[in-house]
């Protein structure tokens, strides 16, 4: 494993480098999308065009929409400074206060409520990452990983 694949470790047992928001094109390409269509006043065109285009009265939620998926944009891994998945993490305060690298040092990770956050969206994939880094190490274990999403 490389030093950049180390980084790429959140302290949860998540690869950053599989999430969909560590330097995705979607952001850049929401932000892009949202600049030509405030520059073209197009919050004007879908207002008169709502009489024929019914969808286009939703312009405003869509733009909403828009927004949020460019607040979604990660540049920054958790183990090199950024700030966790949505904001400051349990997880990360936690181990860092403990002074770990990872939860894969904590012997009380497996009774952790701090992962039920994470279900929705990984399901036991980042439980099952901690077990595998505690099996391989984190010089080793990337290619035994899980899914970073519970759908894939």
């Amino acid at each position: 494993m490389t030093n950049s694949e180390v980084e790429l470790t959140a302290y949860c047992g998540l690869y950053c480098g599989d999430c969909l928001r560590y330097k995705s094109k979607v952001a850049e390409l929401a932000q892009d999308l949202m600049s030509e269509l405030q520059a073209v006043q197009f919050d004007k065109y879908a207002e008169v065009k709502s009489a024929s285009v019914k969808e286009l009265r939703h312009y405003e939620e869509c733009r909403h929409v828009l927004e949020a998926i460019i607040k979604l944009s990660c540049n920054t891994p958790c183990r090199s400074g950024g700030d966790g998945c949505s904001g400051p993490c349990e997880i990360k305060s936690c181990v860092q206060a403990k002074k770990l690298d990872g939860c894969w040092e904590c012997d009380e990770f497996e009774r952790c409520n701090k992962f039920e956050f994470f279900e929705p969206i990984h399901g036991d994939n980042t439980k099952e990452n901690v077990r595998k880094i505690k099996e391989y190490g984190l010089s080793g274990w990337a290619k035994h990983r899980r899914k970073f999403y519970a759908w894939l």
